[in-house]
C-alpha cells in the first residue's frame, strides 16, 4: 500500500494496480517465458507442462515487498501460479536470465530479459504454449491525493513521451 507506506506512487505491472489508483503505462505489453540453457536442459527430464517446472532447480525472484513471485501459466481454462523450488533466489530480471543463461537452472522472466540469451542460443523457450502476457509496467499513484510537483513533472513526461 503504497499511501500506507508514504510513496507518491508505484511501479507493478499494470494488472497489479489496485483498482482505486490512476495508472500510466511505463511499456508495453510483456510476455512471461519459461526458458533454460541448452546445457542444463540436455541433463534433465523434458518440461512439457508447467508441472514438470516442480521437478527441476529452479531461479527465483523475490519482490520488494519479500514475496517470492509465483510462476504463472495459462492455457485455455487450464491456470497454474507455482511456487518453485531452487537455492537461488534474485531481484532482478536480467540477472535471473543471466543465471539461466549459465546453466543454473530453469528461469521464468519477461521475455525482453531473455532476449539478448535467446538471440544468441543461450537459452531456448520451453512450454511456449503456456505463455501468458502482461499489459505491462505502469506508474501508479492515488487519484485521491495531492500530487507532489515532482511527481506532476514525471507523470507529464511520460505522457509527452507516450504520444512522440
Amino acid at each position: 500500500d503504497i499511501i500506507e507506506q508514504g510513496f507518491d506512487a508505484g511501479i507493478r505491472l499494470f494488472e497489479d494496480v489496485p483498482k482505486d489508483m490512476v495508472a500510466i503505462s511505463l511499456s508495453g505489453p510483456l510476455r512471461f517465458v519459461t526458458v533454460a540453457s541448452p546445457g542444463y536442459l540436455a541433463l534433465r527430464p523434458q518440461i512439457q507442462h508447467p508441472q514438470d517446472v516442480m521437478q527441476h532447480t529452479c531461479l527465483r525472484q523475490r519482490l520488494p515487498s519479500g514475496k517470492r513471485y509465483h510462476w504463472e501459466y495459462q492455457q485455455h481454462e487450464q491456470r497454474f501460479a507455482l511456487d518453485v523450488p531452487g537455492s537461488l533466489t534474485l531481484d532482478s530480471g536480467a540477472l535471473i536470465a543471466e543465471a539461466a543463461a549459465a546453466g543454473l537452472g530453469v528461469a521464468y522472466v519477461p521475455e525482453c530479459y531473455a532476449q539478448h540469451w535467446l538471440d544468441r542460443e543461450r537459452l531456448v523457450i520451453l512450454l511456449e504454449d503456456w505463455t501468458i502476457a502482461s499489459q505491462g509496467i505502469a506508474l501508479y499513484f492515488s487519484q485521491n491525493r495531492h500530487m507532489p510537483v515532482a511527481l506532476r513533472l514525471f507523470v507529464d513526461t511520460i505522457k509527452a513521451a507516450s504520444r512522440a
